[in-house]
């Protein structure tokens, strides 16, 4: 299993309205993702947090590069 930065002791959790100033999107677009499973994200009971630099991780694997 690959260790994740938030185990290395690199950020603390963000809520989903965080998250979506981090990313710059809806706090509804963020919940979207979690339901279809398509953005990492930690369960701590009820509540749904995520690791800033996973979400920069998952951002950058998002990079499209133009064509010159």
């Amino acid at each position: 299993m690959q260790e994740t930065p938030l185990q290395r002791g690199h950020s603390r959790l963000i809520n989903t309205e965080e998250a979506a100033l981090h990313l710059g999107v809806t706090p509804r677009y963020v919940r979207r993702l979690v339901s279809e499973r398509r953005i990492g994200f930690y369960k701590v009971g009820k509540f749904v947090r995520f690791d800033p630099t996973e979400l920069d991780l998952w951002l950058s694997d998002r990079y499209v590069r133009t064509v010159n």
